[in-house]
C-alpha cells in the first residue's frame, strides 16, 4: 500500500530527493572518500618512513672522529614520525567505515564520527608537520642571533630527506581537509 502525495497548483513538494540521482551522488562522494583516504595513507606512511630512516655520518679528520645526524636526535622529528604513524593507522582503520558509506550512502552517524576523527587527525598531523618544518627551516637557514649554524651545507643528504618527508605530510593534510569537506557536503545533503 503506497501513499500518494497530492500537490496542488502553486505548491511545491517537500519530499526529499530520492532515487538513482541522490544515491548516485552519495556513492560518488563515498568512493571519492575512500580514494582520498588511500592517497593520505600513502602520504603519511611515506613521510614517516622517509623521516624515520634518515641519518648521515660525516668523517671529521679521521675515521675515528665522526659527526652523525639522525632524526631521533631531535624530539620534533620524533614527534613528526609518531604523528604520521598514528594518522596513517587511523586512516587504515577508517577504510572499512568509508566502504560502508559506499554501500549505504545515507548513513549519517558514522559519517559524523569520521568528520570528528578526521578533524582530530588533521590537528595532530598539522602539529607534527609544523614542528618538523620549524627544525627543517633552522637546518637550512640557521639562526645567527642564537648561534645556531645551518647544517645543510655539511649534511646535504640528511636535509634533502627531511625536507622531502614534509611534502608527503603536507599533502596528507590537504587530503584530510578535502575529506572533511566531502563528509560535510554529504551530511548537508541529508537535511
Amino acid at each position: 500500500m503506497t501513499k500518494d502525495v497530492v500537490v496542488e497548483h502553486g505548491e511545491s513538494s517537500k519530499a526529499p530527493l530520492v532515487g538513482p540521482v541522490a544515491s548516485g551522488v552519495g556513492r560518488a562522494v563515498s568512493v571519492a572518500d575512500v580514494f582520498l583516504r588511500f592517497l593520505a595513507i600513502i602520504g603519511t606512511i611515506a613521510s614517516a618512513i622517509a623521516m624515520g630512516t634518515t641519518n648521515e655520518t660525516l668523517p671529521f679528520f679521521t675515521q675515528f672522529i665522526q659527526f652523525e645526524a639522525k632524526y631521533s636526535d631531535l624530539p620534533s622529528f620524533t614527534f613528526f614520525v609518531a604523528a604520521n604513524a598514528v594518522v596513517c593507522t587511523y586512516l587504515v582503520l577508517s577504510i572499512p567505515l568509508s566502504i560502508v558509506h559506499i554501500i549505504r550512502p545515507s548513513a549519517r552517524y558514522s559519517r559524523l564520527i569520521l568528520v570528528f576523527f578526521d578533524a582530530a587527525m588533521l590537528t595532530l598531523l598539522t602539529a607534527g608537520a609544523s614542528a618538523a618544518a620549524a627544525i627543517v627551516y633552522l637546518a637550512h637557514k640557521g639562526n645567527v642571533r642564537a648561534n645556531w649554524f645551518a647544517i645543510c651545507q655539511q649534511f646535504d643528504s640528511f636535509c634533502e630527506r627531511i625536507s622531502g618527508s614534509l611534502i608527503g605530510s603536507f599533502a596528507a593534510m590537504v587530503l584530510l581537509i578535502m575529506l572533511i569537506f566531502l563528509s560535510a557536503f554529504a551530511l548537508a545533503r541529508r537535511h
